[in-house]
């Protein structure tokens, strides 16, 4: 029996297009709707143009309202997988926060473009075909969100933009993709263990990102200590350690009752309190910062978002940031 797959287009390179002078533009009507025709052979394919934005232009809160309007479709229209065009610098984002908060089961697959719809080598075309694939395979049932590109299936969790204009951008630093996408089949080959689940009515915490460098001045965090922010995620050096000089002020802000996420600058590996020194990561953990394990900075911002929303206390969001 044929899937029935809905494609939400949300806009990003894939839906725009290269001018004379070489400016990349959103176009006034998606491109993304030529391509339908190729879809016909793979599902029963139903295209709704959602929205037409930049994904610089994306927030939590359009992400939310995406989310709402993905369970709103499942629910009327009983769809076998969706499919998700966006715009590539934001899209991991997008499909992490989803991940995080649409309970069903059915395939959610995000993909985009690095070449505009009218650049020579174009890779919108195939990776939506790709990704219309991947979403009415059996197979991607139970996995989570996915991200499809360059014919790789990435996990949501673990999947990051590498490079500003290879068309292979999408990897997944120490995990690698969970499958291909073959001429013939869709093929799995691992899959995560587990899925988080985070109710949430709206991301509406306040929650900065910052990145360690050296010699960092305290001062900068002066702005968190005076503002109302909700929590703070650090992209600390390596396993985990920071300056020593931005303690005292990192103090205060958990005085305040403020969660501190700590992760790594590094794009492999996880933070951990080893280091024994004034600034290490085992002085960190002693203050009461949070350990962020293998996390990005922006995804786990956005888990921070969604888990505040559950609890304020210390321990349990630990434990959160354990699963």
């Amino acid at each position: 029996m044929e899937k029935k797959i809905l494609v939400i287009n949300t806009g990003g390179t894939i839906a725009m297009s290269i001018d004379e002078s070489e400016r990349v533009k959103p176009l006034e009507e998606h491109a993304v709707e030529k391509i339908g025709p190729l879809l016909e052979r793979y599902a029963d394919v139903t295209m709704i143009n959602y929205i037409n934005l930049p994904s610089p232009h994306i927030t939590p809160e359009i992400m939310n309202q995406l989310r709402l309007f993905i369970q709103q479709e499942l629910s009327q229209h009983g769809y076998d997988g969706v499919v998700v065009t966006h715009g590539t610098d934001t899209l991991e984002e997008t499909a992490y926060f989803l991940d995080l908060t649409l309970p069903i089961t059915v395939p959610i697959v995000l993909t985009g473009a690095m070449r505009s719809s009218n650049e020579l080598g174009a890779d919108g075309p195939v990776n939506l075909i790709s990704a219309v694939r991947t979403a009415a395979d059996p197979q991607s049932r139970n996995k989570g969100v996915l991200v499809v590109f360059n014919d790789e299936i990435h996990a949501a969790r673990h999947v990051t933009k590498t490079h500003t204009s290879n068309v292979a951008t999408f990897q997944s630093p120490q995990y690698g993709p969970i499958g291909t996408i073959a001429k013939k089949h869709v093929s799995y080959h691992h899959a995560p263990l587990d899925r988080e689940y985070y109710p949430v009515a709206s991301p509406t915490a306040n929650v900065p990102l910052m990145k360690a460098v050296a010699g960092m001045d305290p001062n900068w965090f002066q702005y968190l200590i005076e503002q109302p922010v909700d929590g703070l995620v650090l992209e600390a050096f390596g396993l985990g350690n920071l300056p020593p000089t931005i303690l005292p002020a990192l103090q205060k802000l958990l005085d305040k009752g403020i969660p501190i996420v700590l992760v790594s600058r590094c794009y492999n590996g996880q933070v951990q309190d080893v280091y024994d020194y004034d600034g290490g990561g085992r002085q960190l953990k002693e203050m009461g910062m949070i350990f962020g394990g293998g996390l990005n900075g922006q995804k786990a911002r956005l888990k921070l978002m969604v888990a505040l929303a559950q609890t304020k206390n210390f321990a349990e969001l630990q434990q959160l940031f354990d699963q």
